[in-house]
Formats: structure tokens, sequence, C-alpha cells
């Protein structure tokens, strides 16, 4: 069954399995400015559940459809490459913008993201300076000059 699935308001939704990590990002976009709604999950079985609705996740309001995903690779359960595959093969989550953000430079891994039909793939910053640079350009690209479906 084809279910209309949309955002309603700017939420970005990061798969990342690194605590720190999340709260960087966290951090990272409240310096930024940037006006988005946030969302997190530590691995790809937990981005499937919260796409799907399943357990918590069945609150909508409380975990809106997201705007985006970014999503890391190596992550325990179901890792990245796994959840990017599933994403973009089911039918209503297919357009669904996936932005991956990782610490992986290995060309395979670019190479096979692209084939699955990531939509840009990033290397995490190495620094907090220049990862409140990212959270910056990604909002104002993602929100302010893309049309999103």
């Amino acid at each position: 069954m084809i279910r209309k699935v949309q955002p309603t308001r700017k939420c970005i939704l990061v798969a990342d399995d690194d605590a720190d990590d999340r709260e960087l990002i966290k951090v990272a976009f409240e310096e930024s400015g940037a006006e988005a709604e946030l969302h997190f999950v530590e691995n790809g079985e937990e981005l499937m559940h919260y796409l799907n609705r399943h357990g918590k996740y069945a609150d909508e309001e409380k975990y809106p459809f997201p705007s985006i995903i970014l999503l890391d690779l190596n992550m325990p359960r179901k890792d990245g490459r796994e959840a990017l595959r599933e994403i973009k093969e089911h039918i209503n989550f297919k357009r669904l913008p996936i932005i991956i953000l990782t610490t992986s430079t290995e060309a395979k891994d670019i190479s096979k993201c692209y084939e699955l039909g990531v939509n840009s793939y990033s290397i995490k910053p190495a620094n907090f300076s220049d990862l409140v640079a990212f959270t910056h350009m990604l909002h104002a690209y993602w929100f302010t000059v893309v049309q999103l479906p």
C-alpha cells in the first residue's frame, strides 16, 4: 500500500551511533542558527523503525517525518549502507533526501552510496567550527535553495 508521507515541518533525522557525534551535531546546528527540528536514532534498524512508525515512533507529532536524513555508514545492527538500500527501494521513502555524513573516505563506499541513490556524500568535519559551517551550509542548501518533494 502506498502511503503519502511528507514532512510537515523542517525536520532532520540524524542516524549516528556515536553519542559524542550526535551531541556535536546538535550543538553545531544550534550554533549555526539553522532553524530545523533535529531527531536522532542510533542505528539503521532504529532508523527504519522511525520511518515505518514502529514502536515509540508511531507518534507522528513527537517524531515527524523527516525532510532529510543525515546518515552515518558504520553503525551496529544495520549499517548505513543497508539502511540506504532499504530506504531507496521503498516506495514511500525513495524520494527522501539522504546525506551521508561519515568518516569513511573509501572510494568504494562513496561509489556504492551513489550507486544506491544517496543525494550527497560528506566527510564529517574534523573540528567543531567546520561542523558549524557544514550545518549552516546544509540547512541553507536543503531548506532554502532546493525544492523538496
